[in-house]
């Protein structure tokens, strides 16, 4: 499937599009790539609702590729660098693309690159903004198009294409699909706990790189296949016990592969690790369904369902509000719109 094909003679012409795209948290982590941004197990995720970006992108015919941008009002080159280098990697399919102008003015409204996948909601509003400027109307082929793009900018960022739950690996490598899931769990709360807003030592595509030769990659692959089938059936379900702790056993799988990487790292805070044990603790004694997981940082994601969101809610404020620099109430959101 040539999604870009239609668009390979395409005239350069002055536009603005602008969209709001949602960031993800992936419940089964892609940790590891094959061939051109592919995943090397399938993934799972829960598209958030107010963790996004917002980006405006105007277009313009130039002598060469131009490319700038403004992030959160300021300058960022490299940024920039990073869009013009993912444009020039599109020229076979795209041609026309080394005679575009591209100015960018782009914010979030959560903190940059501490894990809440910055890569994800960002590279997704451009590439939304790109298939919005090949592509006006809107059918199920521009959104498959905008996750080919968003997959070919930064893997996770194909998720946020989709609201609610969505797949990649599964179906297509290519890019994400829409995952429903039982009603009971359609609308799940994610609380962030960022107990360090610093940006993150090593990259997510660094890490990705260190599984080339880990001594445990080929196991990884297995586990993450295996808990994969199993949250999907979980969540097809409605158990939420059985997704809080593959979800759990996740979050913790892709710390230990950054801990046992080649050139080894880790990206976990006292304060997260203490965050964790008091988790555990609270759902021990309450019985209450709190679970948390991590992306690629130090900062948790407490996954719980809204029939517990009140008392569990508490426990946040009380018991590890003193703990982190800051709370955010997020859920399960719809997806990206245009602004």
């Amino acid at each position: 499937m040539n999604l870009l094909k239609p668009f390979h003679h395409f005239e350069p012409k002055t536009a603005v599009c602008s969209w709001r795209s949602p960031s993800n948290i992936a419940l089964v982590k892609y940790w590891g790539k094959k061939g051109h941004q592919l995943p090397a197990n399938p993934s799972l995720s829960m598209t958030l609702k107010e963790c996004f970006t917002e980006t405006e992108v105007k277009f313009e015919s130039a002598p060469k590729l131009f490319v700038a941008v403004e992030f959160e009002g300021k300058s960022n080159e490299k940024f920039a660098g990073k869009i013009e280098k993912y444009l020039r990697s599109l020229k076979i399919e795209l041609p026309w693309i080394e005679g575009l102008s591209v100015k960018i003015q782009t914010k979030n409204t959560f903190p940059h690159g501490t894990g809440i996948a910055s890569s994800a909601s960002g590279m997704s509003a451009f590439a939304l903004c790109l298939t919005d400027y090949l592509q006006s109307s809107m059918d199920e082929d521009f959104m498959k198009r905008a996750s080919y793009l968003s997959r070919l900018a930064s893997g996770s960022a194909c998720r946020s294409i989709y609201g609610g739950f969505t797949t990649w690996g599964d179906e297509s490598d290519l890019f994400a699909s829409p995952f429903e899931v039982h009603k009971e769990l359609a609308h799940l709360h994610d609380t962030i706990v960022v107990v360090s807003s610093a940006e993150k030592s090593v990259s997510s595509s660094a890490g990705h790189e260190r599984m080339t030769e880990h001594a445990f990659r080929a196991a990884r692959y297995v586990q993450a296949k295996n808990n994969f089938d199993r949250m999907k059936s979980a969540l097809k379900s409605g158990d939420m016990k059985e997704v809080g702790t593959i979800t759990e056993n996740e979050a913790m799988s892709l710390h230990a592969m950054m801990m046992t990487a080649p050139d080894s790292f880790t990206l976990l805070k006292p304060q997260t690790l203490l965050a964790i044990e008091l988790i555990r603790d609270f759902r021990r004694m309450s019985g209450l369904p709190l679970y948390f997981t991590l992306d690629a940082g130090p900062n948790l994601h407490l996954i719980y369902p809204e029939t517990d969101a009140r008392k569990i809610e508490t426990f946040i404020e009380y018991e590890l509000g003193p703990i982190s620099e800051k709370i955010i109430k997020d859920s399960r959101g719809e997806g990206p719109t245009p602004c």
